[in-house]
Formats: structure tokens, sequence, C-alpha cells
């Protein structure tokens, strides 16, 4: 009875192990097709995403890339204002192994906003609107970080540059816990129009440095405004940062001289939220 039991036992584990095996593999191959379904590869077919209006996260060419097709593609991509990086072959044989005649384009998993539009539904409801600006934010784990904390803080949008950020794919919103797919995005191309729309519409410009020389808990949050949290290396661009009303520090006390920004921007989120709150 001992010996049958042992067996009946081992078998058991044998039984859950294989189908434990058999649901990894099905999760896998799952994977793979969600990861084919989010990129799309050719010439005509990347045409055709463009003209049906899908949000396209980036799109990679072969350099010099030549013929009719293709200079149709190039002005219709110049003509959406879509991001593009110029690769050799082998990167995008790398990437699939579709017939990509030299172009592949990757779907964005979310939908952006139009910045002008969500800043006047916002300005229409009412709101003082609080909007973060991201200035070339390049680490996905940052990125997924600081907009959990937004969407957790009641920030109304993020605004991320259309290229030279992190791409927003399925770590990021992982980082980010989904949030990436509950707070409204915008990608935009010039973040001088945006700031400057901003402010024709009565919204202040908080940039966030360490440079700043004002302590961050003497800004006014309560007043609509747009944050700005710049870079991991290189902080906030200096065009961005002649823009600002306001250039705000957190006081630092040891030997580093700086915060990982995704620290530092909850800092800032927090405290307009407690000065709302007050």
């Amino acid at each position: 009875m001992i010996a049958n039991k042992g067996q009946e036992y081992r078998r058991g584990v044998q039984n859950n192990r294989q189908k434990k095996e058999g649901e990894n593999q099905s999760f896998h191959v799952k994977h793979k097709k969600q990861e084919k379904l989010q990129m799309v590869c050719g010439m005509r077919p990347v045409l055709e995403a463009i003209a049906a209006g899908k949000q396209i996260d980036k799109i990679m060419m072969q350099s010099n890339l030549e013929g009719q097709l293709a200079y149709e593609l190039k002005a219709k991509i110049r003509e959406a204002g879509l991001p593009v990086q110029y690769v050799p072959a082998e990167k995008l044989n790398r990437m699939t192994d579709s017939n990509h005649q030299g172009v592949v384009a990757t779907i964005s998993p979310i939908t952006f906003c139009d910045f002008a539009e969500l800043l006047q539904g916002l300005l229409d409801e009412g709101k003082k609107p609080f909007i973060l600006l991201l200035d070339h934010i390049t680490d996905v784990r940052n990125l997924g970080a600081i907009v959990r904390t937004a969407e957790c803080a009641g920030i109304d949008a993020v605004v991320v540059p259309d290229r030279g950020s992190a791409q927003i794919n399925e770590d990021a919103i992982k980082c980010s816990s989904g949030a990436l797919l509950r707070m409204p995005i915008c990608r935009e191309q010039n973040f001088k129009t945006v700031l400057n729309l901003a402010r024709q519409s009565g919204l202040a410009v908080c940039a966030a440095t360490e440079k700043g020389a004002t302590d961050y808990l003497s800004v006014d949050f309560t007043q609509p405004m747009v944050l700005i949290m710049g870079s991991e290396d290189t902080g906030i661009s200096t065009e961005l940062l002649k823009m600002s009303d306001v250039r705000a520090r957190l006081p630092i006390c040891g030997d580093v001289q700086s915060l990982n920004v995704s620290v530092a921007a909850g800092v800032f989120m927090y405290e307009m939220m407690r000065q709302r709150r007050v």
C-alpha cells in the first residue's frame, strides 16, 4: 500500500509538472502572438496603417531605401509627423522573420491624446489643470513609475516627446502597474508650442531642477500648472528652462546631489496634492 501511494504521488507530481509546462508554453506562444500583432512589416502595410490612423509608436526604415513606394511612404511619414529611425537591414532582420521590405512599424499599445484638445476640454470642465511634461525621460522603468505616481496623485495628463524618449511598450505598462492604460498621454513634436499654449491658457510653468532658486514648498501648486521633469542625465533643456515661470528645487542633505527622476517627480506631485487638499 505504501509503495502504491508513493507511485501515485510521483505520478501526480509528474502530471502537474507537465500541465504547468504546457501552460507556460501556451503563455509564451500567446505572448509572441501579441508581440507580432504590435508590429507592421512592409511598405504597403505601413502605408495602410498610417492611412487608417493607427497609433504608430515608431517606424524603423532601412537606410538608403529607394523606389516610388519608398518615396511615397517617406512623404506620408513626414505629413503625419511620425517618428522614424533609419537603421541597417540587419537590425530589421533581427526584429522579424517577415518580408519587411526595409520598413517595420511598431503600433503603440495606448491611444495618444491631442494636447490642445485635452487642455481645452479640461478648461471647459472648469478644472485647474495640473499637467506633467517629461523632457526626454529615456528609462522605461522611470517612465512607468512616474506615470503610476501621476495616476495616483490625480494628475490630469502626461506629455512626452515624439522621439528621444522611453518607448511606451509592455515593460513600461508593467512598470506603471497599468497606469499608462488609464492616464491621458499626449505625444507632441514641439514642447515650446505646448508650453506657449499652456501659458496662453493661464497655466504657470514650473521646472523641477536642482539648480532652481525656489524651494519646492514655496511654489503655489494650487494654480493651474505644467510641471516639467528633465531627463535622467542632462536634466531639463535650456530652452524649456527659459520658458518656465519658476525653477523649483528639492532640498538635498547628503553628498549625492540629485534624486532619481521618478522619486523627485513623486515628491512634487504629492506636494501639489497636499496643497490642493488643504
